[in-house]
């Protein structure tokens, strides 16, 4: 069973409060990239992971595959094993959500392989254990997503948008963004009904002048290389560019992939972790 686990970007992302428990409430829209891992699951008695492409990451269960995997095994009282293979494209500690995709494919893969027949309300449950974005990366295409993640909303965009993705410095922790976001004076809240209504309509100039990720000046102050590549993006003709999730990723927006295409030859020779890409509606 070979499958994809495709990244996403958000093209908005506001926190509109704080649970009791700690957990910060959201209203983001999120968008599945044609950036994916590739995932391969053969059966076998024992559970197993091994990574290929990316030695920095761990094939234990720090790894969301094996504890996505365990959820399933223990929800569902299954001894099943199986022998999962990791091709890692998704950068690390990026925002593009590719531990969560990982962990949301594995979860669809192994109900298939195991004969689980396991609803999608159940598995939007188990994922949400794991992470806030697995239950948006069982969904893909593009979302409204609130509360920690949960709620989700469909829509449709009229347009696929092409992009760079830039990774300009090492990973941020997630936790780590969120405690300094209290102490944030200047934080851009982005207009999320705009924002839904320029997808819809494909306006690149209204999905500008409402977008934006309130986590972002939290993020360049920790790593002032975030607010460089933003510039970066910007002076080599994107339309629009912003981090994405908690960072360290930033997105560049093009208005056609002859204009990506140019603006990577450049910039891929500045950032080593540079891609080309595009969004993806389902």
């Amino acid at each position: 069973m070979l499958l994809h686990a495709n990244a996403k970007i958000n093209w908005a992302l506001d926190t509109v409060g704080l649970r009791e428990d700690g957990y910060h409430l959201l209203d983001t829209i999120m968008q599945s990239i044609s950036l994916h891992d590739d995932i391969t699951i053969d059966p076998d008695c024992r559970l197993s992971l091994s990574v290929t492409d990316a030695p920095h990451v761990p094939c234990d269960e720090s790894n969301l595959i094996l504890r996505a995997a365990e959820a399933l095994r223990r929800h569902t009282g299954t001894s099943a094993g199986a022998r999962i293979t990791l091709r890692k494209r998704i950068p690390v500690g990026a925002g593009l959500g590719g531990g969560s995709a990982d962990a949301a494919a594995v979860l669809r893969g192994l109900n298939d392989m195991w004969g689980l027949e396991l609803p999608e309300e159940t598995l939007y449950g188990i994922g949400l254990s794991l992470g806030a974005d697995v239950p948006f990366c069982l969904h893909g295409g593009l979302c409204r997503a609130q509360g920690i993640g949960e709620i989700l909303t469909p829509f449709t965009a009229k347009k696929q948008w092409p992009l760079i993705l830039i990774q300009p410095c090492r990973g941020l922790s997630t936790k780590q963004v969120f405690d300094a976001l209290s102490e944030e004076i200047d934080t851009h809240h982005p207009d999320i009904e705009n924002s839904i209504r320029a997808l819809q309509a494909g306006d690149m100039t209204l999905l500008a002048a409402s977008i934006g990720n309130s986590l972002q000046n939290v993020s360049e102050n920790l790593r002032p290389e975030i607010r460089q590549a933003v510039h970066a993006l910007r002076e080599h003709g994107a339309r629009i560019a912003q981090m994405t999730g908690s960072g360290s990723a930033v997105f560049g927006v093009y208005p056609t992939a002859r204009a990506v295409r140019t603006a990577w030859e450049s910039l891929s020779r500045r950032y080593p972790v540079c891609v080309q890409a595009q969004t993806i509606s389902e």
